[in-house]
């Protein structure tokens, strides 16, 4: 097996099964897609939207149609030419229905003595396993014992063998484990977590047999042909990330694997790690980043601190971080905390906290990656230097025992403090520029120049070609389109400033960095339905943690943000005036989508596109981007596209299916064009306008980058591209290029170009 030539990622789901799936072969085929790349297939949690709560290994999960749907959904993907890759959950399994996860009942049924006692990473010295599902303190009175199960309302337990006599409080007491309230999960939880979500329990896979057990089906479909590629979920949150897929790798010697690894600027991916590369939120940062005016950060800047936002980065990521420590994960820190014995521990905890608000990447890999544990703790002095004695003892002893349980567990957790400050908190408080706050971006930076683009894809094509690249996933912040669209405020950085300054008089939100970012949200997916927008500022909202919370709600504010979307569209002066707004930057967010489209496409590495975004798609963060897909317009559409029909670019999409389409079935047919990468320069007076590249010698990609500049400057004037000699064809648009082309003549169609050098 090799990587395939691009991937399409869709949802499964109740709602949308292996058949459906099946159904979209053709269809993928014909568009120019390599291989199906689908969200995890194991027997997930009753109801679940997309499957990573699994709760069961060992089956294709039966309410997407099972074993045989499985096998049907390969076989027609075989008869396409298409590959099949799969997202698997290595680090967590659900247990929110303790039932349907037949390791968990039994584990809760006999505690330690549980043949998988060993699975889950359960803290047994400290007794019973504590499980926070109880409403409140008192709620243990609303115990019942029916059919030897212990009852709470709609959530049952199995009772332990010999101790189902007595009133229900009493059996309870008996039990291995203790049901306490919601409450008490972030604090005196017994057994590790996925981040903060109780119902999703930690499993051991550095154990050789728990890895054989979560993994035996998945790697029998591997080794039958049926699946080609695996995308590893949350290798961050592993005990031994480097030797989990050193494991995978001598199970699946042939899969392509890739790692959902968020890699922050300059940070390498572990030499030491088996994988053809990571999920591509790297990519996204640099070609999103490439399609922003870095000379607008200056007037965000200043508008967010006339809003009354706090605009030192590293001060809100800190704070955020600070309060993922101290409220959210406060378990997990006493539980590394334990282990520096010796130290005071108060002075332990404090530390053990400190050293992860600090950590400059997700997580080290000790011994590997040395550095990023010394930078942190070397901040970790500076912050806390009344911390001295015991950030010292921490690091003598994570240095001297870098595969001891104390640096695991704070490797592990580390991940989550980053992930759930800055991803699901800082990105929420800090909204200068929304563009920016996407999983593996930096919203300290605000873009980047054509020569840092050209320098980081290089280095892609050297180091990992075959690394999955994308724009839109399902945790992405916002779609790509959305993204490109929000890209044109950094071009006219006044005109949105007055115009939000206009707004918020007539109908803000009473809390800045909500009320800036949902102006920014507005402007960039209208026309939105209300609905979506409500649902989304409400998580908005939520995350961010400044006035409310999904555990301690401000009832009035949720209200008023409630109210926004329809008071904002029912004011028909106000409408109007947004309207009118985003009618001048919807052409160039156009260009941007197309442009950045087409180099994901056509750069270095294994395109991904997520469902439906061959068309527009100004979707949100999920659930918004689960929503379903018209397979049908789409199939129509590539139908005439087929026939030859070169669509304008407007409010179909069609545009952008078209680039999809040429782009994906010349990365499929012809794989010996996409090798190599260098730069190529346009000349003339507004060369800045445009970011190319070669690829071989016979492949060349031009695309259009700040298009309202490049109109308020005049137009590409005498600006040229200088190719090889040759005859060269722009497989867009079909028409043959001359070896010194205009860009006003290149350009005059669609702001993209796509060259070919002989038959193309």
């Amino acid at each position: 097996m090799a990587a395939p030539a691009s991937t399409y990622r869709v949802q499964l789901r109740p709602e949308f099964t292996f058949a459906d799936a099946a159904g979209l072969a053709e269809y993928l085929r014909d568009l120019g897609i390599g291989a199906l790349y689908a969200s995890p297939v194991l027997d997930a949690a009753p109801g679940s939207t997309h499957g990573y709560d699994v709760v069961d290994t060992t089956r294709a999960r039966p309410a997407l149609g099972g074993e045989d749907a499985r096998r049907a959904l390969a076989g027609a993907l075989k008869r396409s030419g298409l590959g099949l890759v799969v997202d698997i959950v290595p680090n967590h399994m659900s247990v929110e229905v303790p039932k349907v996860n037949r390791w968990w009942w039994d584990v809760l049924r006999h505690g330690r003595d549980s043949e998988f006692a060993g699975y889950f990473d359960v803290d047994w010295d400290r007794g019973p396993l504590l499980l926070p599902v109880l409403g409140d303190d008192d709620a243990v009175a609303e115990l019942a014992v029916e059919d030897d199960e212990l009852v709470y309302y709609d959530h049952r337990f199995p009772i332990a063998p010999g101790t189902g006599r007595g009133t229900p409080q009493e059996v309870h007491e008996r039990q291995h484990y203790r049901l306490v309230g919601w409450r008490c999960g972030n604090a005196e939880l017994t057994y590790r977590r996925f981040f903060d979500i109780t119902t999703l329990a930690a499993v051991r896979v550095e154990d050789p047999k728990v890895f054989a057990e979560t993994h035996g089906e998945v790697l029998r479909w591997v080794a039958d042909g049926d699946v080609t590629g695996l995308r590893v979920d949350h290798p961050d949150g592993l005990a031994d990330p480097g030797g989990y897929f050193q494991r995978l790798r001598e199970n699946a010697p042939g899969a392509w694997i890739v790692a959902e690894k968020i890699l922050h600027p300059g940070e390498p991916l572990p030499q030491s790690w088996p994988v053809d590369g990571t999920t591509g939120y790297d990519a996204l940062r640099e070609i999103a980043g490439v399609f922003l005016d870095p000379a607008a950060e200056q007037a965000f800047t200043a508008l967010a601190a006339e809003f009354g936002l706090e605009t030192d980065y590293h001060a809100v990521e800190t704070e955020a971080r600070r309060l993922v420590t101290d409220r959210i994960l406060v378990a997990e820190v006493h539980r590394i905390a334990a282990l520096l014995r010796g130290v005071d521990p108060a002075a332990a905890r404090a530390a053990v906290a400190e050293a992860m608000v600090a950590f400059p990447v997700y997580r080290s890999y000790l011994p590997e990656g040395g550095a990023h544990w010394g930078a942190a703790i070397a901040a970790a002095r500076r912050a806390r230097p009344d911390l001295e004695a015991a950030l010292d003892a921490l690091d003598a002893r994570v240095r001297a025992e870098p595969d001891g349980e104390l640096a695991t567990r704070i490797q592990q957790t580390s991940g989550m403090v980053v992930a759930k400050g800055t991803e699901d908190t800082t990105f929420y408080r800090y909204t200068r520029f929304a563009a920016l706050n996407e999983v593996g971006g930096n919203p300290d930076r605000f873009g980047l120049d054509v020569e840092e683009f050209h320098r980081l894809a290089a280095s892609r094509e050297a180091g990992h070609p075959a690394a999955m690249t994308t724009l839109t996933t399902h945790d992405t912040k916002r779609s790509e389109d959305t993204r490109a669209r929000m890209a044109v405020l950094s071009e006219v950085p006044g005109e949105f400033a007055d115009a939000v300054r206009r707004w918020s008089a007539r109908r803000g939100i009473d809390e800045p960095s909500l009320n800036l970012l949902a102006w920014q949200t507005l402007v960039a997916t209208w026309p939105i339905e209300p609905d979506r927008l409500r649902d989304y500022l409400d998580k908005a909202a939520k995350e961010a943690k400044v006035r409310t919370s999904w555990t301690d709600h401000d009832e009035e504010f949720e209200a008023d943000v409630a109210a926004w979307p329809e008071d904002v569209l029912g004011d028909a002066e106000l409408a109007a005036d947004v309207e009118a707004f985003v009618g001048r930057i919807t052409g160039p967010g156009w260009s941007n989508s197309l442009g950045q489209k087409l180099v994901q496409l056509t750069a270095p590495g294994v395109p991904d596109v997520y469902q439906g975004t061959e068309l527009w798609d100004f979707s949100l963060v999920d659930p918004d981007n689960r929503r379903p897909v018209d397979y049908g317009a789409r199939r129509a559409i590539l139908a005439r596209i087929a026939d030859g029909e070169q669509p304008v670019v407007d409010a179909s999409g069609a545009a952008k299916l078209l680039v999809t389409h040429k782009a994906l079935r010349l990365r499929r047919d012809r794989p010996a064009l996409f090798a190599g990468y260098r730069p190529l320069r346009a000349e003339g007076s507004a060369a800045a306008h445009v970011l190319a590249y070669t690829r071989s010698a016979d492949l060349v990609v031009a695309v259009t980058r700040l298009p309202v500049g490049l109109e308020a400057g005049g137009g590409w004037g005498d600006t040229v591209l200088p190719l090889a000699d040759g005859r060269w064809t722009d497989v867009v648009t079909g028409r043959e290029i001359g070896t010194q082309p205009r860009l006003s003549e290149l350009f005059d169609r669609y702001p993209v170009a796509l060259l070919v050098r002989g038959d193309a």
